[in-house]
């Protein structure tokens, strides 16, 4: 699928260019999300300053099944494969679990009761718009107010970051993973 709009392409605004070498690995090329967001220097500008990829009240592995399991329910293959390529093994995710994250079901067992709880969240946000009573008070057993102000935050900008990349039709990155054959 061709690109609905073109990425920009060097040389780069100087601010744009110190944003993309802060959030790449160094020899890395920006990704096509970046550069296409950066045909719109003040959206650029907003969502990189609204991302959640820095520490904060969940860990890693908490936040990538969170992130890989809204993707997949939006079926953003794109962010879903860069997540899995970037941060799986580091989230130590096994290879059965990445796979729950686009086909598993709220109760899969690739999952602890606790991380299902996480999959039961973005389904019922997926599904409804909300969380119902009886799911909100699993989720207060375990945890925080300010873990469950960021779990339904970060499930809210991967809506968006998917409705970006399937809306523009960002081509998937050669060394992203793809979704698991169904």
């Amino acid at each position: 699928m061709n690109p609905r709009i073109a990425p920009a392409i060097p040389p780069f605004s100087p601010e744009i260019d110190a944003a993309l070498k802060k959030i790449m690995p160094p020899g890395v090329p920006p990704l096509g999300l970046f550069t296409t967001l950066a045909r719109n220097p003040r959206v650029f500008q907003r969502f990189m300053a609204g991302g959640l990829l820095d520490r904060g009240s969940i860990g890693l592995r908490e936040r990538e099944i969170v992130i890989d399991r809204t993707t997949a329910r939006c079926a953003a293959e794109y962010e879903w494969g860069v997540h899995v390529a970037f941060f799986a093994v580091k989230a130590g995710l096994t290879a059965a679990q990445i796979a729950a994250t686009a086909t598993g079901g709220v109760d899969d067992p690739a999952w602890s009761p606790r991380e299902q709880l996480l999959v039961r969240l973005v389904d019922a946000l997926h599904e409804t718009s909300t969380v119902d009573a009886p799911l909100w008070a699993a989720l207060k057993g375990e945890f925080s107010d300010e873990q469950l102000i960021e779990l339904v935050v970060l499930a809210g900008l991967y809506h968006m970051v998917s409705f970006v990349t399937n809306a523009l039709a960002v081509p998937l990155e050669p060394a992203a993973a793809r979704f698991p054959a169904r």
